[in-house]
């Protein structure tokens, strides 16, 4: 089997989530729990406001992207009267 990194500090198993699937939210108190099936990550359990901030950071860096791939091109001078 490989040696897999688990990217969360606390884990809980598929049958811990079966049995409470809030207390194994709370039990992570804001953070990332991973659920573990047979001792692999089976996938992570992330809270909304987390989920949402790395929504947010990811389109962040995508307009930052867009931005400095368009650094280098021609500006064009607009007054507001013609926008």
């Amino acid at each position: 089997m490989m040696t897999q990194v688990i990217h969360a500090r606390l884990t809980a198993s598929i049958t811990e989530l079966k049995k409470s699937p809030m207390d194994t939210v709370l039990a992570g108190e804001g953070e990332v729990v991973a659920i573990l099936n047979r001792n692999v990550p089976a996938f992570y359990c992330v809270p909304a406001d987390v989920y949402e901030h790395m929504l947010e950071t990811l389109e962040d860096i995508e307009l930052n992207n867009i931005a400095d791939s368009r650094a280098d091109q021609k500006r064009i001078r607009v007054s507001l009267d013609e926008l």
